[in-house]
């Protein structure tokens, strides 16, 4: 599970990063919302922990941009503020939880471990994208027609769904769908290339546009 800690107070940050990191999550670690902004755009998490007070973005305008742009990833928000109309305008903004300061490591780690099963639940549902659709049960697309994908070419079509507001380089790609295994830059391509041979099978309209921030889907005309 990897997650993005968005929190200025840098020995808050760093502990909150030394106890994740402790318990098996892989973190990126950023101290306002201009970084959190930037590394929300450029990577997929599982879950998300944004204070809300940080300089450059506020963890509500972070937040609200997020949501803006159609992920729905799990969002906990920080806050030394307890009064009501806070949490209710974190909620309101689109966030999963609320955790005011100060706060017991053990609450923050049940937090966290709520909102990354939730997450898993999520990424296991069925999918839609423009004219198709994703079925999870027999890792198939349907739109006219339907066909089935293997296991690999249904993550990766999952990954260009879940983050199609921006383009995915292949190196991201391969670091999170091929970790660890001999593949190269050419295997994406490879697998790139079947699901656009079984997006026209199924008379779909979407295509992968492929540019030279990466590959992202994108709907017919």
């Amino acid at each position: 599970m990897k997650l993005l800690i968005a929190e200025d107070t840098k020995d808050m940050n760093r502990a909150l990063t030394a106890v994740l990191t402790h318990e098996g999550y892989e973190t990126d670690s950023v101290f306002d919302g201009i970084e959190a902004e930037k590394h929300l755009q450029e990577n997929r998490y599982d879950a998300v922990i944004l204070d809300i007070m940080m300089p450059g973005k506020t963890g509500l305008e972070v937040l609200r941009g997020l949501r803006e742009t159609g992920d729905d990833t799990p969002v906990l928000l920080l806050t030394a503020k307890a009064e009501i109309d806070d949490r209710v305008a974190g909620l309101d903004a689109g966030a999963d939880d609320y955790l005011p300061k100060p706060f017991s490591l053990k609450e923050l780690l049940a937090r966290v471990r709520s909102l990354c099963r939730r997450s898993a639940k999520n990424s296991a549902a069925d999918l839609r994208f423009g004219d198709f659709q994703m079925r999870s049960d027999g890792l198939e697309i349907v739109s006219e027609n339907s066909v089935r994908l293997s296991a690999r070419e249904y993550e990766l079509l999952q990954a260009l769904v879940q983050n199609s507001s921006h383009p995915l380089t292949p190196q991201w790609i391969l670091e999170h769908l091929w970790s660890g295994e001999e593949a190269g830059l050419d295997t994406v391509s490879l697998y790139i290339s079947y699901l656009r041979g079984k997006l026209r099978s199924i008379a779909s309209s979407v295509t992968i546009e492929e540019t030279s921030e990466g590959y992202q889907l994108k709907t017919g005309a």
